[in-house]
């Protein structure tokens, strides 16, 4: 995710602010979620809010009064709905224009480094972001995650993959757990979605199928790995990607290798680069 990326389908006040906060994005306090996700011009929807993870609470608190100072001296307004330790929420406000900022905690464990973009600074890796939104759906029952899920499903890491490697950055879930709670999630009306900023029009019986089809593939997937490789995911060194190695064939035999996450994250064993240049790991679109 070099320089050559499109931007984030954001408005132009929130790309504004994102590229104005980029001067203090370090690796330890990073753009993530939907903002960070949302690069490819065929996403569903729009980001709501621009959102920033950092690995401590103190962090929290240290990039929040560091980004409002910022913020401040361009002239813009901020008021805090919430403020408590490792979560702070505030609409910023400026010239007639507004948008939500979260600054939040999260676990420093993740599967890959942060990556750095020229226009806004540190932000989590997609592979990480597609396994925080696995989670997320699987806790909470929200039409906006459901629609990223069936994005990422598409663009970023079938769901079995995702499934899969969701069990490692959360041990309490087992890839059948996970997918069970799953399986209650997709079923919406179409007022679930009109507080949402879609880039398309959607088809409630369209988003059902593509659901189903992913549920089942993502069923058999998981009946087919090692109960020894759970929580990873599979890098292709053949072609630079995260995969889904075909249900029917051993890792070995397909070419990918498991990758575990840790704190901090990790490059795949045999990936040969620079993870933040241009020729970053990738993963299969």
């Amino acid at each position: 995710m070099g320089g050559g990326c499109p931007f984030m389908p954001l408005t132009e006040f929130q790309k504004q602010i994102a590229v104005l906060l980029s001067r203090n994005r370090t690796p330890d306090s990073y753009l993530a979620g939907g903002a960070a996700l949302h690069f490819a011009p065929n996403t569903l929807r729009y980001s709501n809010d621009l959102d920033f993870f950092h690995d401590s609470e103190k962090r929290v608190a240290e990039a929040y009064t560091e980004d409002a100072a910022l913020l401040r001296d361009r002239g813009m307004s901020l008021e805090i709905e919430m403020n408590q330790p490792g979560y702070i929420r505030a609409t910023v406000e400026s010239g007639g224009n507004s948008t939500k900022i979260e600054w939040a905690h999260d676990s420093a464990w993740r599967f890959l480094p942060v990556l750095y973009h020229e226009k806004t600074g540190y932000q989590l890796h997609p592979v990480d972001i597609a396994v925080n939104k696995a989670l997320a759906l699987a806790g909470r029952d929200e039409a906006r995650d459901f629609l990223d899920v069936l994005f990422i499903h598409r663009e970023v890491l079938p769901l079995g993959a995702l499934v899969w490697a969701a069990s490692g950055k959360d041990p309490g879930f087992t890839p059948h757990s996970l997918l069970e709670l799953l399986k209650r999630r997709g079923r919406y009306r179409p007022e679930d979605f009109t507080r949402l900023h879609l880039a398309v029009q959607i088809k409630l019986t369209d988003l059902k199928k593509k659901w189903l089809l992913a549920l089942e593939r993502a069923e058999r997937f998981i009946d087919s790995r090692p109960a020894s490789e759970i929580g990873c995911l599979y890098y292709s060194p053949g072609r630079r990607t995260f995969v889904e190695p075909a249900s029917t064939q051993d890792p070995a035999d397909s070419g990918t290798q498991p990758h575990f996450g840790r704190p901090g994250g990790v490059l795949p064993r045999f990936y040969q680069g620079d993870l933040l240049s241009e020729s970053v790991v990738r993963v299969e679109l």
